[in-house]
C-alpha cells in the first residue's frame, strides 16, 4: 500500500517529490518501533531516543495517521489510528527579521567584486519583498518575470503557482540586474534569474551558505534564516494595513489558518495603534 499511498500523495494531492520523500522516512521510523512490539504507548519515548524533537515527533505521528486514514478510505482496517495521537506542541512565534537587521544585512553583502554585490543585494531584496521560500526563490526564472506589468510568477508547494506584484523600487532594482548585471555572471543556457559563483542556478545550500557569511559579517549571534525573510514581509505587510487574506494570496499559504499566526506577532503593535487613536485612551480620568 505505500506504492498507492506515495502516488496518491505525488499524483492525486500534488505534494512534491521531498513531502513525499518525507512521508516515506516517518513511515519507516514507525515500520521500525512496530518490530520492537512494544504497546503503541511508547512510541513518543521510542522517537525521543532517536533525538527528535517534540515537534519532529508531531509531524511524524501526522505522517503516520495520514497513511493509517489512507488505508481505511480504502477498506483496511487501521485501529492503531484511534490511539496514536500527536505530543501537545507548544506554539511558537516566529521571528520576523527587521527592517534595521535587513538594512545591515543588505549593507554586508557587498563585497569587491561589484557584479556579485548586486547579486548578493536583489538576493536579499528578493526575499523580503516576495516572502517566498526559499524552494521558491532558486526556482525562479526569466520567463517568469513580467517586466512591463511588474510582477513574478512564483511556484510553491505542489507546483501551485500565484502572481506576485512588485514594489516600484523593487522592479526597477531587479530590472537593472536582469539588464546589466545577470549578463556578467551567468553560463548559458540556464535560465535562471539568480546564479551562483559557477555562473547556473544556485541550490538551497548556496541561499544558506550566502547568508550565514553574510550574517555573520554583519555580526548577528545567528544566520538570518530565509524563513525570517518570509516572516518579515507577512508582518510588515499586516502592520501597514494589508487584510489576511491578501496576505494568505501573497505567500501562498493553502489556509488562513496559517497566515493567521501574524496576527500575535502584530499584537504589539496593534496595542500602540488603539492607545494612539482609540478616544477613551484620550481620558485621563474615568471616576
Amino acid at each position: 500500500m505505500w506504492v498507492e499511498f506515495f502516488d496518491d500523495l505525488q499524483n492525486v494531492r500534488g505534494r512534491s517529490r521531498n513531502t513525499v520523500m518525507a512521508y516515506r522516512r516517518d513511515l519507516e521510523m514507525y515500520e521500525d518501533f512496530k518490530r520492537t512490539n512494544k504497546p503503541l504507548r511508547e512510541f513518543q519515548e521510542f522517537m525521543k531516543k532517536r533525538g527528535l524533537s517534540i515537534r519532529s515527533q508531531a509531524r511524524v505521528v501526522s505522517s503516520v495517521r495520514t497513511y493509517l486514514k489512507f488505508l481505511e478510505s480504502h477498506g483496511v482496517d487501521a485501529p492503531e489510528l484511534r490511539e496514536l495521537r500527536p505530543p501537545k506542541v507548544k506554539a511558537s512565534l516566529p521571528k520576523p527579521i527587521t527592517l534595521k537587521e535587513f538594512e545591515t544585512l543588505f549593507e554586508a553583502a557587498a563585497v569587491e567584486d561589484v557584479y556579485k554585490t548586486a547579486r548578493n543585494q536583489i538576493t536579499l531584496l528578493l526575499l523580503f519583498g516576495l516572502g517566498c521560500r526559499v524552494s521558491e526563490l532558486i526556482s525562479l526564472s526569466l520567463y517568469d518575470f513580467n517586466p512591463s506589468e511588474g510582477w513574478l510568477k512564483v511556484v510553491g508547494k505542489g507546483s501551485k503557482e500565484r502572481l506576485v506584484p512588485l514594489a516600484e523600487n523593487l522592479l526597477t532594482e531587479l530590472k537593472d540586474y536582469i539588464r546589466h548585471i545577470r549578463p556578467h555572471l551567468v553560463k548559458p543556457p540556464t535560465n535562471s534569474i539568480l546564479v551562483n559563483d559557477r555562473g547556473n542556478r544556485p541550490s538551497r545550500i548556496d541561499i544558506w551558505r550566502w547568508l550565514d557569511a553574510w550574517s555573520k559579517k554583519a555580526g548577528f549571534k545567528t544566520t538570518i534564516s530565509p524563513h525570517q525573510f518570509r516572516h518579515g514581509c507577512a508582518t510588515a505587510l499586516l502592520e501597514g494595513g494589508a487584510d489576511l487574506r491578501t496576505i494568505q494570496m501573497l505567500l501562498g499559504h493553502s489556509s488562513i489558518q496559517t497566515t493567521q499566526i501574524y496576527t500575535s506577532v502584530s499584537g504589539k503593535v496593534l496595542k500602540e495603534e488603539v492607545e494612539k487613536h482609540h478616544p477613551l485612551s484620550g481620558l485621563k480620568d474615568l471616576d
